[in-house]
């Protein structure tokens, strides 16, 4: 995933303009300029969700297995990227593990704040594409929408 310019995480991609790209090479086109190395293709296609709201957008969302070179690969190419420190600040690594405490990694992970569709792709892909156990999915994500304790104020009152 990518840390955007404004906070929130999301996924490589972009708007493509389908008068004069197909949706893959329209991808492939905003991908080359990010990343530079990746290919996808209508079989790496996952599903679609249409956002509704003042700015109703498709995200069409893609998936491919990198071998661990591949993904150094474009580690290395996106921090080279023209959108690198201005569109992007960053690669980020999805943690697919739940810390002995059972919010670290992949639940602290889910709490941060995502972008559009981000974070209903992302569960969707770690579900669908078997990358975590489907008891460990869901115990990551309940453990994300428990309340939190209100901090101590050692003043006498809660913050």
């Amino acid at each position: 995933m990518q840390m955007r310019f404004d906070g929130l995480l999301g996924f490589p991609g972009g708007f493509v303009d389908r008068r004069y790209w197909s949706l893959e090479d329209g991808l492939n086109r905003v991908l080359g300029l990010g990343l530079g190395c990746v290919r996808l293709t209508e079989a790496d296609y996952l599903c679609s969700h249409l956002t509704e709201g003042p700015h109703r957008v498709v995200a069409h969302f893609y998936a491919r297995q990198l071998t661990l070179e591949e993904l150094h690969t474009i580690e290395i190419s996106a921090v080279h990227s023209r959108d690198h420190g201005m569109e992007v600040m960053g690669m980020v690594r999805v943690p697919l593990y739940t810390q002995k405490d059972r919010m670290g990694g992949l639940p602290n992970f889910l709490a941060n704040s995502f972008v559009g569709t981000a974070k209903f792709q992302l569960l969707f892909a770690l579900k669908i594409l078997n990358m975590v156990p489907e008891e460990k999915l869901a115990e990551a994500v309940a453990a994300t929408q428990k309340p939190k304790k209100a901090a101590i104020d050692h003043t006498g009152g809660a913050a």
